[in-house]
């Protein structure tokens, strides 16, 4: 299924971009050498830092698909999809807001740009600007979020209104729920949750353990200092955060707009580290249907049923 003009993948599931630094090159580079695009979440990495994790993610990955998550909202947006479009990845994913520079960076350097959005309004602007194609984000989603709809009715929608592809995320975890992504008309699919629960992705094993512990309700919204809820597991943190509780920051600017209320990345950083009650442990909201931890070929072995018998 050719969804991208430039290149064709053995799959049409793109790994999540997971700041701060749970998508890395292990896990982006094994998910491109199963036959899917791997994708390293730039947001939190220094300039240097993102190329070094571009380069051993490409000698892991051979010839797979190799992307570049950033969200909008950082400050070094545009240094870290320049340095990204510079090591010549095969794609830029860009959410959290709304870049339409981003557009003529892509063109200018060859590679295409897909853009993350959770309204048919935005999925047309952005194919106007140029886009690739287009991630049709619904409320299922983890991490900060853009609309409270269902994937399920945000994917048709957007699908009706542009003619670039329509992958579609927010909650989806297996096969199955790909097959019903594709029957609304999907091009093609973005996991993140998943994915976590890979032998692949370094975060520390209590941060996996509280993955595989989660229920149905312990997934929670929270509050986030960039301007937009997100969705996260249940833990200390979270809890002192609907307390109206605030840490202390030491804050370095490193978002364009922030409340300040806490450090975002700070506490995206200390959970992956596994100080798993002093920051957030971001999931998407079908994380508890997650049973156990694979590798990513073994992962891909199971999903990909959703393709067996299709042309």
């Amino acid at each position: 299924m050719n969804f991208f003009k430039n290149f064709n993948p053995a799959y049409p599931i793109i790994q999540g971009g997971m700041a701060v630094r749970v998508s890395t090159a292990p896990l982006a580079g094994a998910v491109a050498n199963a036959g899917g695009v791997g994708v390293i979440a730039a947001t939190g990495m220094s300039v240097e830092e993102l190329r070094r994790e571009i380069r051993e993610a490409r000698k892991i990955a051979g010839s797979g698909i190799i992307g570049v998550n950033v969200m909008y909202a950082v400050r070094e947006f545009a240094e870290l999809v320049r340095a990204a479009l510079q090591e010549k990845v095969d794609l830029v994913i860009s959410g959290a807001g709304f870049s339409r520079d981003i557009f003529g960076w892509g063109k200018e350097a060859g590679i295409p740009i897909v853009t993350i959005v959770s309204t048919t309004r935005l999925a047309k602007i952005a194919e106007k600007y140029g886009a690739a194609a287009i991630v049709a984000e619904g409320a299922e989603a983890g991490g900060h979020l853009g609309t409270d709809v269902a994937t399920a009715r945000i994917v048709p929608e957007i699908k009706g209104a542009v003619k670039i592809p329509v992958i579609a995320a927010g909650g989806i975890t297996d096969s199955n729920d790909i097959t019903e992504m594709m029957r609304l008309g999907a091009d093609g699919v973005q996991m993140a949750t998943r994915f976590v629960l890979s032998k692949e992705c370094t975060v520390a094993e209590s941060f996996k353990a509280h993955y595989l512990s989660a229920r149905k309700e312990d997934v929670v919204i929270i509050n986030s200092p960039v301007g937009m809820p997100g969705r996260a597991i249940r833990n200390n943190f979270s809890e002192s955060l609907a307390r109206g509780d605030s840490p202390e920051i030491n804050c370095d600017d490193c978002l364009k707009v922030c409340s300040r209320q806490y450090c975002i990345l700070a506490a995206l950083e200390n959970s992956r580290l596994g100080k798993i009650d002093q920051g957030l442990v971001f999931s998407g909201q079908n994380v508890f249907k997650i049973k156990e931890i694979l590798s990513v070929k073994n992962i891909f072995q199971n999903l990909t049923q959703a393709f067996k018998g299709r042309k």
